[in-house]
Protein backbone atom coordinates (compact mmCIF):
# COMPACT_ATOMS: atom_id res chain seq x y z
CA UNK A 1 0.00 0.00 0.00
CA UNK A 2 2.84 2.45 1.21
CA UNK A 3 4.23 1.94 -2.10
CA UNK A 4 1.66 2.49 -4.65
CA UNK A 5 0.71 5.87 -2.41
CA UNK A 6 4.29 7.26 -2.53
CA UNK A 7 4.31 8.76 -5.71
CA UNK A 8 1.74 10.13 -5.31
CA UNK A 9 1.97 12.19 -2.44
CA UNK A 10 5.60 13.18 -3.92
CA UNK A 11 3.75 14.52 -7.21
CA UNK A 12 1.56 16.75 -4.68
CA UNK A 13 4.63 18.11 -2.80
CA UNK A 14 6.65 18.91 -5.77
CA UNK A 15 3.44 20.67 -7.46
CA UNK A 16 2.55 22.56 -4.44
CA UNK A 17 3.88 26.26 -4.75
CA UNK A 18 6.17 27.98 -2.27
CA UNK A 19 4.91 30.83 -0.07
CA UNK A 20 6.25 33.84 -1.13
CA UNK A 21 7.48 35.76 1.93
CA UNK A 22 10.56 37.63 0.01
CA UNK A 23 10.18 39.93 -1.92
CA UNK A 24 10.26 39.93 -5.97
CA UNK A 25 13.93 39.48 -7.81
CA UNK A 26 16.64 42.11 -7.78
CA UNK A 27 15.29 42.39 -11.74
CA UNK A 28 11.53 43.16 -10.82
CA UNK A 29 11.70 44.56 -6.81
CA UNK A 30 12.50 48.45 -7.72
CA UNK A 31 11.15 51.55 -8.00
CA UNK A 32 12.18 53.96 -11.06
CA UNK A 33 12.83 57.59 -10.66
CA UNK A 34 10.99 59.25 -12.84
CA UNK A 35 11.16 63.25 -12.32
CA UNK A 36 12.64 65.05 -9.23
CA UNK A 37 11.31 68.67 -8.97
CA UNK A 38 13.23 71.42 -7.03
CA UNK A 39 11.60 74.68 -6.64
CA UNK A 40 14.66 76.62 -6.13
CA UNK A 41 17.43 75.59 -9.17
CA UNK A 42 16.59 78.63 -11.87
CA UNK A 43 13.93 76.28 -13.91
CA UNK A 44 10.49 75.69 -13.40
CA UNK A 45 8.52 72.67 -14.02
CA UNK A 46 5.22 73.97 -14.92
CA UNK A 47 2.37 72.56 -16.65
CA UNK A 48 3.59 72.46 -19.77
CA UNK A 49 7.13 71.57 -18.90
CA UNK A 50 7.77 68.23 -19.99
CA UNK A 51 4.92 66.15 -18.49
CA UNK A 52 3.01 65.57 -21.71
CA UNK A 53 6.56 65.59 -23.79
CA UNK A 54 8.26 63.17 -22.13
CA UNK A 55 11.07 65.78 -23.16
CA UNK A 56 14.46 65.13 -21.06
CA UNK A 57 15.15 67.71 -18.30
CA UNK A 58 18.31 67.55 -16.37
CA UNK A 59 21.10 65.05 -15.99
CA UNK A 60 21.54 62.01 -14.45
CA UNK A 61 24.25 63.24 -11.72
CA UNK A 62 21.75 66.40 -10.08
CA UNK A 63 18.78 63.47 -10.75
CA UNK A 64 18.06 63.93 -6.89
CA UNK A 65 19.01 67.85 -6.49
CA UNK A 66 17.76 69.26 -9.89
CA UNK A 67 14.65 69.60 -12.18
CA UNK A 68 14.84 66.33 -13.49
CA UNK A 69 12.73 64.16 -16.10
CA UNK A 70 13.54 60.30 -17.21
CA UNK A 71 12.26 60.39 -21.07
CA UNK A 72 12.60 56.41 -20.44
CA UNK A 73 11.16 55.94 -17.21
CA UNK A 74 8.15 58.75 -18.28
CA UNK A 75 7.14 55.56 -21.06
CA UNK A 76 7.12 52.92 -18.84
CA UNK A 77 4.39 51.46 -18.08
CA UNK A 78 3.41 52.07 -14.23
CA UNK A 79 1.26 50.33 -11.50
CA UNK A 80 1.88 51.97 -8.45
CA UNK A 81 3.71 55.59 -7.99
CA UNK A 82 5.49 56.75 -5.11
CA UNK A 83 5.85 60.95 -4.65
CA UNK A 84 9.14 60.91 -2.18
CA UNK A 85 9.79 64.18 -0.32
CA UNK A 86 13.33 64.63 0.67
CA UNK A 87 16.00 66.65 1.46
CA UNK A 88 19.24 66.45 0.32
CA UNK A 89 18.23 62.90 -1.02
CA UNK A 90 16.89 61.68 2.31
CA UNK A 91 13.47 61.07 2.45
CA UNK A 92 11.12 62.90 4.82
CA UNK A 93 7.49 61.92 3.90
CA UNK A 94 6.74 58.97 1.48
CA UNK A 95 2.96 58.19 -0.10
CA UNK A 96 2.20 55.82 -2.23
CA UNK A 97 -0.66 55.12 -4.57
CA UNK A 98 -2.07 52.24 -7.10
CA UNK A 99 -3.37 53.09 -10.03
CA UNK A 100 -6.82 52.76 -10.94
CA UNK A 101 -5.81 52.08 -14.69
CA UNK A 102 -2.89 49.59 -15.14
CA UNK A 103 -0.30 49.12 -17.34
CA UNK A 104 -0.36 53.15 -18.92
CA UNK A 105 2.65 55.11 -18.66
CA UNK A 106 2.96 58.87 -16.68
CA UNK A 107 3.79 59.96 -20.61
CA UNK A 108 0.46 58.57 -21.38
CA UNK A 109 -1.55 59.53 -18.22
CA UNK A 110 -0.36 63.32 -18.53
CA UNK A 111 -0.91 63.40 -22.32
CA UNK A 112 -4.41 63.11 -20.91
CA UNK A 113 -5.54 66.64 -20.70
CA UNK A 114 -8.32 66.78 -22.37
CA UNK A 115 -10.99 67.09 -20.86
CA UNK A 116 -8.39 65.84 -18.04
CA UNK A 117 -9.59 66.11 -14.52
CA UNK A 118 -8.83 62.49 -13.46
CA UNK A 119 -8.68 60.78 -10.46
CA UNK A 120 -5.93 58.38 -11.13
CA UNK A 121 -5.28 56.45 -8.42
CA UNK A 122 -7.95 53.62 -6.21
CA UNK A 123 -8.28 53.61 -2.83
CA UNK A 124 -5.95 56.61 -1.59
CA UNK A 125 -2.56 56.13 -0.34
CA UNK A 126 -1.60 52.44 0.22
CA UNK A 127 1.64 53.97 2.46
CA UNK A 128 2.02 56.99 3.83
CA UNK A 129 4.75 57.87 6.30
CA UNK A 130 6.23 61.51 7.26
CA UNK A 131 9.36 61.44 9.78
CA UNK A 132 8.75 62.65 13.02
CA UNK A 133 11.06 65.88 12.63
CA UNK A 134 9.48 66.66 8.64
CA UNK A 135 8.52 70.47 8.93
CA UNK A 136 5.99 71.96 7.15
CA UNK A 137 3.46 69.71 6.81
CA UNK A 138 0.03 71.17 7.42
CA UNK A 139 0.20 73.29 3.64
CA UNK A 140 2.33 70.96 2.34
CA UNK A 141 0.36 70.03 -1.25
CA UNK A 142 0.86 66.59 -1.41
CA UNK A 143 1.34 65.60 2.17
CA UNK A 144 -0.78 68.21 4.00
CA UNK A 145 -4.07 66.89 2.34
CA UNK A 146 -5.64 63.14 1.82
CA UNK A 147 -7.85 62.05 -0.55
CA UNK A 148 -6.95 60.50 -3.56
CA UNK A 149 -4.69 61.52 -6.36
CA UNK A 150 -5.40 63.52 -9.35
CA UNK A 151 -3.33 64.39 -12.64
CA UNK A 152 -4.43 67.44 -15.07
CA UNK A 153 -6.78 69.11 -12.88
CA UNK A 154 -8.01 71.87 -15.32
CA UNK A 155 -10.33 74.62 -14.35
CA UNK A 156 -11.11 78.14 -16.50
CA UNK A 157 -8.14 78.77 -17.92
CA UNK A 158 -5.71 77.37 -15.10
CA UNK A 159 -4.46 73.90 -14.64
CA UNK A 160 -1.89 71.52 -12.17
CA UNK A 161 -0.39 68.85 -13.08
CA UNK A 162 -0.42 67.00 -9.95
CA UNK A 163 -3.17 67.31 -6.77
CA UNK A 164 -5.26 65.51 -3.87
CA UNK A 165 -8.53 65.30 -3.52
CA UNK A 166 -9.75 65.16 -0.24
CA UNK A 167 -9.76 66.95 2.72
CA UNK A 168 -7.43 69.72 3.84
CA UNK A 169 -7.66 71.47 0.05
CA UNK A 170 -9.87 72.51 -2.63
CA UNK A 171 -10.61 71.57 -5.96
CA UNK A 172 -11.72 74.67 -8.20
CA UNK A 173 -15.23 73.99 -10.65
CA UNK A 174 -14.27 72.90 -14.29
CA UNK A 175 -15.07 76.85 -15.17
CA UNK A 176 -14.07 78.50 -11.73
CA UNK A 177 -10.79 80.27 -13.31
CA UNK A 178 -10.69 81.34 -9.47
CA UNK A 179 -7.05 80.29 -8.65
CA UNK A 180 -8.13 77.70 -5.78
CA UNK A 181 -6.26 74.71 -6.68
CA UNK A 182 -2.28 74.37 -5.30
CA UNK A 183 -0.25 71.27 -6.38
CA UNK A 184 2.65 70.43 -8.51
CA UNK A 185 3.13 71.64 -11.87
CA UNK A 186 0.95 74.57 -12.39
CA UNK A 187 -0.27 77.31 -14.64
CA UNK A 188 -2.75 79.93 -13.59
CA UNK A 189 -3.07 81.32 -17.36
CA UNK A 190 -2.53 78.82 -19.56
CA UNK A 191 -5.24 75.88 -22.02
CA UNK A 192 -5.16 73.12 -19.86
CA UNK A 193 -6.14 71.09 -22.87
CA UNK A 194 -3.02 71.42 -24.43
CA UNK A 195 -0.29 72.25 -21.95
CA UNK A 196 0.49 75.58 -23.59
CA UNK A 197 0.90 79.10 -21.95
CA UNK A 198 -2.07 81.62 -23.26
CA UNK A 199 -0.58 84.72 -25.23
CA UNK A 200 2.13 86.09 -23.88
CA UNK A 201 1.75 85.15 -20.49
CA UNK A 202 5.16 83.30 -20.58
CA UNK A 203 7.21 83.71 -17.24
CA UNK A 204 4.21 85.07 -15.40
CA UNK A 205 1.63 82.97 -13.83
CA UNK A 206 3.65 79.42 -13.61
CA UNK A 207 4.75 77.73 -11.01
CA UNK A 208 6.28 74.38 -9.76
CA UNK A 209 5.01 74.09 -5.93
CA UNK A 210 2.25 75.90 -5.08
CA UNK A 211 1.10 75.27 -1.35
CA UNK A 212 -2.59 74.63 0.10
CA UNK A 213 -3.53 78.38 1.30
CA UNK A 214 -4.61 78.06 4.65
CA UNK A 215 -5.18 81.31 4.92
CA UNK A 216 -7.49 82.37 2.13
CA UNK A 217 -11.40 81.60 1.46
CA UNK A 218 -11.77 79.33 -1.19
CA UNK A 219 -15.12 80.49 -2.14
CA UNK A 220 -13.90 84.06 -3.08
CA UNK A 221 -12.95 85.42 -6.51
CA UNK A 222 -9.54 85.94 -6.51
CA UNK A 223 -9.18 83.64 -3.88
CA UNK A 224 -6.41 85.71 -2.05
CA UNK A 225 -4.54 88.36 -3.52
CA UNK A 226 -1.26 86.46 -3.03
CA UNK A 227 -0.19 82.61 -3.64
CA UNK A 228 2.32 81.32 -1.06
CA UNK A 229 4.88 78.91 -3.61
CA UNK A 230 8.01 77.16 -2.44
CA UNK A 231 11.03 78.32 -3.57
CA UNK A 232 11.80 80.62 -6.32
CA UNK A 233 11.13 78.91 -9.05
CA UNK A 234 7.97 80.82 -10.66
CA UNK A 235 6.57 83.50 -12.64
CA UNK A 236 6.32 87.31 -11.88
CA UNK A 237 2.70 87.41 -10.81
CA UNK A 238 0.58 90.31 -11.97
CA UNK A 239 0.69 93.15 -9.42
CA UNK A 240 -2.70 94.65 -8.61
CA UNK A 241 -4.89 91.28 -9.62
CA UNK A 242 -2.65 88.17 -8.18
CA UNK A 243 0.66 87.92 -6.99
CA UNK A 244 3.10 85.13 -5.85
CA UNK A 245 4.81 85.30 -2.70
CA UNK A 246 8.16 83.38 -2.38
CA UNK A 247 7.99 80.78 0.36
CA UNK A 248 10.22 78.38 2.27
CA UNK A 249 11.48 75.00 0.13
CA UNK A 250 9.82 72.16 2.21
CA UNK A 251 11.83 69.76 0.00
CA UNK A 252 12.41 68.45 -3.39
CA UNK A 253 9.68 66.05 -4.55
CA UNK A 254 10.77 62.97 -6.18
CA UNK A 255 8.21 60.90 -8.30
CA UNK A 256 8.95 57.32 -8.68
CA UNK A 257 7.24 54.65 -10.69
CA UNK A 258 7.02 50.66 -10.82
CA UNK A 259 5.43 48.08 -12.02
CA UNK A 260 5.85 45.27 -9.29
CA UNK A 261 6.13 46.51 -5.71
CA UNK A 262 3.85 48.60 -3.52
CA UNK A 263 6.04 49.57 -0.72
CA UNK A 264 8.63 51.99 -0.91
CA UNK A 265 11.50 51.93 1.44
CA UNK A 266 10.92 53.84 4.92
CA UNK A 267 11.55 57.85 5.51
CA UNK A 268 15.12 58.15 6.35
CA UNK A 269 16.28 56.14 2.74
CA UNK A 270 19.01 57.64 1.06
CA UNK A 271 17.58 57.81 -2.24
CA UNK A 272 19.03 56.95 -5.64
CA UNK A 273 17.78 56.71 -9.15
CA UNK A 274 17.08 52.82 -8.85
CA UNK A 275 15.53 51.82 -5.44
CA UNK A 276 14.45 48.56 -4.38
CA UNK A 277 11.04 47.94 -3.04
CA UNK A 278 8.84 44.95 -1.94
CA UNK A 279 5.52 44.12 -1.56
CA UNK A 280 5.74 42.74 2.21
CA UNK A 281 4.78 45.43 4.52
CA UNK A 282 6.84 43.82 7.29
CA UNK A 283 10.14 43.46 4.81
CA UNK A 284 12.46 46.23 4.35
CA UNK A 285 15.26 45.70 1.75
CA UNK A 286 18.75 45.49 3.18
CA UNK A 287 20.29 46.78 0.17
CA UNK A 288 18.28 50.45 -0.98
CA UNK A 289 19.77 51.31 -4.14
CA UNK A 290 19.91 49.08 -6.83
CA UNK A 291 23.48 49.91 -8.65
Amino acid sequence: MLLTTLPVLMLFLVGAPAFQTEPLTDFDAVWHLGMNLNPADGHIMYYGEGWHTGTPIGTKDTALSMDYLDKYVWKEPADYIAIVRHQGGVSDAVKVFKFRYWGLSLLERFKDMDPGRRSVSDGGPIQEEIAWDAENIPDDPIFGMGGELAFNWQYGNQGNRIVLIGAGGHLSDLRAGNDCTNGLGNDFFCNPLTGTTTGDAEGIWESEISNIQLDCPSNTYPRCKTIIVQGTDHGIGFQGLISFTTGPVYGNYAIYVSKNVNRFPAVGTKLCPVVKGTRDVNYQPSLLCKI
